[in-house]
């Protein structure tokens, strides 16, 4: 049972206060939703998605394989709705025009003279660049299209994460929320694309797609 579950944080706790201001703290708290000791990727093989919501209040959309573990957060963290995603699926037919919602991590790979192999597979990449504007937007329309959906409009804007300690630089760490309507194109693509989310740093916020009817 793939499941989502709406978290409306409680700004003045202090856990949910530090969650707020930094990412990575975040993100290892999402983690206790889920089981331990399940592998050596532990949020992929939990289906941990999660965004947070436009809004006035601390909103987060957060959708796990199975139910979550809700007690495993602290004690008047936010309140929290859980629904199953299954009837949401199984609705999912050709031809049908949706909502979409997706905040992402759109990236390329640009060579830069002659790139480093990869050690294991030998193939040569560049480097990842972040994509911004117009170019974000067509990074979005060839996902889309490769996850089972035919994009009729969109609209996207910037959508950066906090971090109150930089560790490392990475070209993903500014996000775009993209916005719009959508035919759907091909059932089984989309449904893997929804449980399993679309580009990078699904570990910061970014890859969950949601759909309503339109």
């Amino acid at each position: 049972m793939t499941s989502l579950t709406r978290l409306v944080l409680d700004p003045r706790h202090p856990a949910a206060k530090a969650d707020l201001a930094d990412i990575d703290s975040l993100h290892k708290t999402l983690m206790r939703l889920v089981p331990d000791h399940i592998g050596p990727t532990p949020r992929a093989r939990a289906g941990l998605l999660f965004r947070a919501e436009p809004g006035p209040d601390p909103v987060l959309l957060v959708q796990t394989a199975d139910a979550p573990d809700l007690t495993a957060l602290p004690t008047h963290y936010g309140t929290a709705r859980t629904l199953d995603l299954t009837p949401l699926l199984n609705s999912l037919t050709s031809g049908r025009t949706m909502r979409y919602r997706i905040t992402a991590a759109p990236t390329v790979a640009r060579s830069a003279g002659n790139p480093t192999p990869h050690p294991v597979t030998g193939k040569r990449r560049g480097k990842i660049t972040h994509l911004t504007g117009d170019d974000a937007i067509a990074w979005w329309q060839r996902r889309a299209a490769a996850a089972g959906l035919e994009p009729v409009t969109v609209s996207g804007r910037p959508r950066p994460f906090p971090r109150t300690r930089i560790t490392r630089s990475a070209p993903y760490f500014t996000l775009t929320q993209f916005d719009g309507l959508a035919r759907i194109t091909d059932t089984t693509h989309l449904t893997h694309a929804l449980k399993n989310g679309i580009g990078r740093a699904k570990s910061y916020g970014a890859g969950l797609l949601s759909l309503a009817p339109a």
